[in-house]
């Protein structure tokens, strides 16, 4: 995270007694990434965070992963796979993945279990739907078009709150997601190009404390997955202050950067992990040089594979694709990639596009998931050429 937050009650001076009212101290947790060398944050227990009275294992959803071969650019239809309409975070199915970041999606309309992933953090897109997300350093309430952060190791449920099924798509890295580090200061402010700033995140605003005893919480580690109980309940966290937590972002919220001509795709970046970058593109106003091909030219982003979740709006360079609202394209790097045929010329003279997208564009190759694979259109390959192989 960016920039420092300070919740609930905590002491004057870090590492020092924090009372309760009964004159019994809180325990005082360092929450840190890399080695405590980077952002952290203190929080303060009512119990012992370290407490667990059971342990057993967590058989995780299918995590299978086949290779894209023969390598071909594929349209996964998410919204065609049948989900059982359970919790955000158990049922999720996973659609592509390598050592890096792992994209899942997910149907729900129950509330999750208390969850924790160990791996790394996660960036989960809200599709459609509303939710609370309940966490060890407060709530956030979210809906449609957010990004919500979630930190490596941090204790969390969702919640649905709304009329429809909540649809959220998650992308799971092993490593950490922030801001891209052109949008900052050498201190973690936000620069005056950057599309978005600090006003725009919303972050926990109070304490969430919950009462309640030999509580689950389901964890996703790198040895798999395991559930501990713990004796009291882990929302227990009277106050906290630091540079490490949770947040909201809405799409929405995003100042596309535009220009005379084409602008490449760094310009829509909004967030980064290890070997992956995240980008949106929302609707905006596009290039304004009399000769401008709005659409962008063919491209190979040699050292990449490009993952199009396609949200809202008519996206102007797939038309005539079948690519819909819903759908994921993967480019993946080796095949040259662009505008479907026609796409050039309808797009002269336009001037607004009216398209919301999440781009994952990941720097190691990306595999299949079983929902990847379940998904497949089978003919998106073939759509520039207009045939397919022999029957």
């Amino acid at each position: 995270m960016t920039f420092y937050r300070q919740v609930g009650s905590i002491p004057p001076k870090r590492h020092t007694q924090h009372r309760r009212p009964d004159g019994g101290l809180y325990a005082e947790e360092l929450v840190g990434e890399e080695g405590f060398s980077s952002d952290s944050s203190l929080l303060y227990h009512r119990g012992i965070p370290s407490a667990i009275v059971d342990a057993r294992p967590w058989e995780l959803p299918d995590q299978t992963l086949t290779p894209n071969l023969p390598l071909v650019p594929r349209h996964l239809k998410l919204h065609d796979l049948v989900y059982k309409e359970a919790d955000p975070v158990t049922s999720r199915r996973l659609v592509l993945g390598n050592a890096d970041v792992r994209i899942r999606y997910a149907v729900a309309t129950e509330p999750s279990p208390y969850y924790r992933n160990a791996t790394g953090d996660e960036c989960v897109y809200v599709e459609r739907g509303a939710a609370t997300v309940e966490t060890v350093f407060g709530a956030l309430t979210v809906g449609q078009g957010d990004y919500v952060i979630i930190p490596r190791t941090t204790t969390h449920r969702w919640i649905p709150t709304g009329p429809e099924p909540l649809r959220v798509y998650a992308i799971e890295a092993s490593s950490h997601i922030a801001p891209p580090k052109r949008y900052l200061s050498r201190y973690g402010q936000f620069l005056e190009h950057a599309p978005y700033c600090e006003r725009d995140l919303r972050g926990p605003v109070e304490p969430m404390l919950a009462e309640g005893t030999d509580v689950e919480v389901y964890i996703k580690h790198r040895g798999g997955g395991s559930i501990h109980v713990v004796p009291e309940h882990p929302f227990d966290v009277v106050g906290w202050d630091g540079c490490l937590y949770p947040y909201a972002f809405n799409i929405a919220d995003f100042e596309p950067i535009t220009g005379r001509v084409h602008q490449p795709p760094p310009v829509h970046q909004v967030f980064e992990g290890n070997n992956f970058v995240i980008c949106n593109f929302v609707p905006r106003k596009v290039d304004y040089h009399p000769l401008a091909v709005p659409v962008p030219y063919y491209h190979s982003n040699v050292d990449s594979d490009e993952v199009m979740f396609y949200v809202d709006g008519d996206y102007e360079a797939r038309k005539g694709s079948g690519i819909g609202k819903g759908s994921i394209s993967l480019h993946p790097g080796g095949h040259s990639h662009g505008p479907q045929p026609g796409a050039v010329e309808r797009s002269l003279g336009v001037e607004f596009f009216d398209e919301t997208a999440v781009m994952v564009d990941t720097f190691r190759p990306l595999d299949l998931g079983e929902a990847g694979l379940a998904a497949d259109d089978g003919r998106y390959a073939w759509s520039w050429s207009g045939r397919g192989p022999a029957a």
